[in-house]
């Protein structure tokens, strides 16, 4: 069987963050030079699915640019049955230390590659083998032929991407795009009753257009925007505010958004939505303020609901501020916006009630 051809190591670390862009989960495990010379390793050994050809973490640390540099089928063979053997020495100038290899299987692979369906894993040995059982996506490793280029390596990219990452992943990529592009120019928001305003750049806007345009939708039966707020534009719906005989006044300190569902089954529901690209969950203290916001405002207790909106599970924001949530509060995601986190207070029933 012929082997692959053998990229080199800046062809591979070049297109691995065009593979993996901004948004991708564990992106830095897929990406680094380590993770390079893993696919590399494994390009060289010819572990790609489907032709029964593994390898196992040794031969990336044990892997050095002279055994590289012997290049032919017969020497590549050789290296590798080797490297299974009980004769095997390591050479001089290994490129890692032998206690390298966790990082190599625990990060490159098992949090990096694998989860993004770029590598496989043999479900068939023990945890503990010693037999190689890693490999590469066959389409994943088709990425690095010298052969693609340009629009054509753009297109590869393009339908991996579609085959092999996630739903959320795929919506974590564009929601980071659509941040970026943000950076430079307005962001046009959509509301609920069909006129438009632009709010200032920045993923905090990202996120209020996602609220406004999915997140109210999704989940509320009928939708109106009654109040929102960023750095350059505060919007009122004051006719709303007349019609529902609320008492509104800018001048508090409002959440970034106030949705209302003027069709809820129990009635009119307030939604106070929290915007959190850096800070300002809405924790306990804030909850409670917004709780006297709403008695003040004219607001049942009862018919009010509390919202804090993320870009995606994965950012930092979230990781940073989800221990200060308050309970009885939703969490709600850009990157997955089919999905909402209740954040139930405890009760005595048991897990097969909750269900």
């Amino acid at each position: 069987m012929t082997l692959p051809s053998i990229p080199t190591l800046k062809t591979i670390q070049d297109r691995l963050p065009l593979i993996f862009p901004e948004g991708v989960e564990n992106r830095t495990y897929c990406i680094r030079e380590s993770t390079a010379k893993t696919i590399l390793v494994m390009l060289y050994a010819g572990a790609v699915d489907k032709t029964s050809r593994w390898i196992r973490p040794s031969q990336v640390t044990d892997m050095s640019d002279t055994q590289l540099a012997l290049a032919s089928d017969a020497e590549r063979e050789a290296w590798c049955k080797l490297m299974l053997s009980s004769k095997k020495d390591r050479p001089f100038d290994a490129w890692y230390k032998t206690n390298s290899r966790e990082q190599v299987r625990d990060e490159n692979l098992r949090q990096g590659l694998i989860p993004n369906g770029a590598a496989l894993e043999r479900s068939n040995l023990p945890t503990t083998t010693s037999l190689p059982k890693y490999s590469l996506d066959v389409e994943f490793a088709a990425l690095f032929a010298d052969s693609l280029s340009d629009s054509a390596l753009d297109a590869a990219i393009d339908a991996w991407q579609k085959g092999h990452l996630s739903k959320a992943a795929r919506s974590r990529v564009v929601l980071v795009k659509k941040g970026a592009s943000a950076a430079s120019g307005r962001v046009s928001v959509k509301l609920p009753n069909g006129t438009s305003i632009n709010l200032s750049a920045g993923p905090s806007s990202v996120i209020t257009k996602a609220v406004i345009e999915q997140f109210a939708q999704k989940f509320l039966q009928s939708p109106a925007l009654l109040w929102v707020s960023e750095s350059a534009v505060k919007v009122l719906d004051a006719d709303l505010v007349q019609s529902l005989k609320l008492k509104i006044d800018p001048a508090k300190h409002l959440p970034d958004i106030i949705l209302v569902d003027v069709e809820a089954p129990e009635g009119i529901l307030v939604v106070f939505v929290e915007v959190v690209h850096s800070d300002g969950p809405v924790n306990q203290l804030r909850k409670e303020a917004l709780a006297a916001l709403a008695v003040e405002a004219g607001f049942s207790p009862e018919h009010v609901a509390y919202v804090t909106a993320y870009g995606d599970r994965d950012a930092g924001a979230y990781r940073a501020t989800a221990p200060n949530l308050a309970w009885d509060t939703f969490v709600w995601f850009a990157s997955e916006p089919d999905c909402v986190v209740r954040l139930k207070r405890g009760s005595e029933k048991k897990l097969t009630e909750l269900r």
